[in-house]
């Protein structure tokens, strides 16, 4: 699937975890293009995939705040699914479900990552799921109220919610100012791309015509891997190159080391 480069790089900059929602249903038409850009995506991608819940998932939540605050009033909710045979699922579902988050944001939808705090078995209720599946995240899904609440605020810290670990401190080699285009805006919207607590677990090495994807450390926190929050940075890169005119491709990689992005040049 060739990414729409300019739609979702203004998302990048527009999204913002919301959890209060004015419950407000989604537009028929909104489904319905949703619905389509789903079925797309899920045919263009292997080991993951991602399904459209239209209903309230106040049971998903139910009691489960952890470190994302209680969620309120959303009308519909996205589980995104991997396949457990699939030694990158993890990688793969980050990517395919920021890929449906961008959509969804240049869409005028609010939504939320959640990967660790959910009723895993509510869910399964609501979907349709095989065996070698499992649910990794979910997201609520419709219209964000305009005020954020107090409670949102204090969870992502509102101003400071959205602070970033510095380009230097994310590059293994550091920061080279004589790196092309397209790898400082790659980089640079890796750098925007959620993760759990924000705690930015990518690393950055480059090389000619490439760009590397490591974790910092094997260790997960708050039952979420790391390597989910690595799969959601890998699309900020794509769509960080496509926009200095750069294309490429990925190939996964073992242990800490996710994958490589190489450039068409």
């Amino acid at each position: 699937m060739q990414i729409p480069n300019e739609k979702w790089y203004t998302a990048v900059f527009q999204r913002r975890s919301r959890r209060k929602f004015n419950a407000k249903p989604l537009a028929p038409e909104v489904l319905t293009q949703l619905m389509d850009f789903t079925h797309v995506l899920n045919k263009e991608y292997s080991g993951a995939r991602v399904q459209i819940v239209n209903q309230s998932p106040d049971e998903v939540f139910k009691g489960a705040i952890g470190s994302y605050g209680k969620i309120k009033g959303s009308p519909a909710y996205v589980a995104f699914i991997g396949n457990v045979e699939d030694s990158h699922v993890q990688e793969k579902v980050g990517y395919i479900g920021e890929c449906f988050i961008l959509e969804a944001t240049s869409m005028g939808l609010a939504t939320c990552w959640v990967g660790g705090f959910f009723k895993q078995e509510v869910v399964k209720q609501q979907i349709e799921i095989s065996q070698n599946e499992r649910v990794i995240a979910v997201s609520p899904l419709g219209y964000a109220s305009e005020q954020y609440s107090l409670e949102e605020k204090i969870m992502s810290g509102f101003a400071s919610g959205h602070k970033r670990k510095d380009i230097e401190d994310l590059c293994i080699q550091g920061f080279k100012a004589d790196w092309p285009a397209w790898v400082k805006s790659a980089l640079e919207l890796s750098r925007l791309a959620p993760s759990a607590v924000n705690r930015q677990p990518w690393r950055f090495s480059v090389d000619t015509n490439s760009i590397k994807i490591t974790v910092d450390d094997l260790k997960d926190s708050y039952h979420i891997s790391k390597r989910l929050d690595c799969g959601i940075a890998m699309i900020h890169i794509e769509i960080g190159a496509s926009h200095e005119g750069v294309r490429g491709q990925w190939e996964y990689l073992d242990q800490s080391e996710i994958a490589v992005f190489k450039a068409n040049r």
